[in-house]
């Protein structure tokens, strides 16, 4: 589900140069980025380059309206967003597959925020075949997502990091095993707009991931008391009744989806736990696109 109104604006220009010590420059939300952080992206640039036949070096500039590196999928929307902004630059006209192909290199779940509305990743058999598409509009299902932002610091472990460590855990090879049956399960809750059969699954799918990281070696906990806290308020709301439920991504703060018209009132109670620094609304979103 990709979401509208949190946004990544990432513009891209190659230059040609002369000086040999001259390199990348990545500024993101207005401060200089040097070591891994440039490095990841200049590794991106090389496949764009090696693409178009250049040379010359990149400058970037990206700024988000989230916090990033708190699990809220800002290295999604930064991929994404660079993968467009580099290709286009780069005198690269690539289809949506493509694109969503190219964005994958950066960051996997990169790839699903390409495509509008609601997106699947397609494994496929290769490089060439394994991207997005879009399984339904926007308009398909008036949904919400309710972010309890928890904490807005960078996280110390990287997704990047946890993706490396989840062969340690022996709970990985089942969570890879079933994948394909709670897919199943979650396309068709949302094609079919059944709320309860997504919540099931959604929740599921979020609390193996999270088993997995916990029980690697070393184990990894995103989650925070207060995680804790707003999980359980979700699945006491759902019990009365009302349309919530949760996923967490590689972070402390909790996506709480809910339907749209009943946004407000969600956010208002989650705002009324302590823990809760602030709610960011969203709706479901359009594609990547140029601006």
């Amino acid at each position: 589900m990709n979401l509208d109104g949190l946004e990544t604006r990432t513009s891209v220009a190659f230059r040609e140069t002369s000086d040999k010590t001259t390199g990348d420059s990545l500024i993101l939300n207005r401060q200089p980025v040097e070591g891994v952080g440039l490095e990841r992206v200049s590794d991106f640039l090389d496949i764009v380059r090696q693409m178009a036949g250049l040379r010359a070096c990149a400058e970037v500039v990206s700024e988000s309206n989230f916090p990033i590196g708190a699990g809220i999928a800002s290295s999604s929307a930064a991929f994404a967003a660079l993968a467009l902004a580099a290709s286009k630059a780069a005198g690269l006209d690539l289809g949506e597959a493509e694109l969503s192909c190219l964005a994958r290199r950066g960051s996997g779940s990169a790839c699903r925020s390409v495509p509008a509305g609601f997106a699947e990743w397609r494994m496929g058999s290769g490089e060439a075949d394994s991207y997005a598409i879009s399984i339904a509009p926007p308009e398909h299902w008036d949904l919400a997502d309710c972010i309890a932002i928890l904490s807005s610091e960078h996280k110390p472990t990287g997704s990047s990091v946890g993706h490396a460590l989840a062969g340690t855990s022996p709970l990985q090879a089942a969570r890879l095993a079933d994948a394909p049956r709670r897919l199943d399960i979650c396309r068709n809750a949302i094609l079919h707009r059944d709320f309860a059969a997504l919540a099931e699954i959604m929740e599921l799918d979020s609390n193996v991931m999270h088993a997995v990281m916990m029980t690697s070696h070393p184990p990894l906990f995103y989650w925070q008391a207060a995680t804790l806290t707003v999980m359980q308020a979700v699945r006491t709301a759902r019990s009365h009744g009302q349309p919530v439920c949760y996923t967490i991504d590689a972070g402390p703060n909790v996506h709480v989806i809910t339907e749209a018209a009943a946004a407000q009132h969600v956010a208002g109670w989650l705002r009324d736990l302590g823990e809760v620094q602030e709610v960011r609304l969203a709706r479901v979103g359009g594609p990547t696109r140029i601006i």
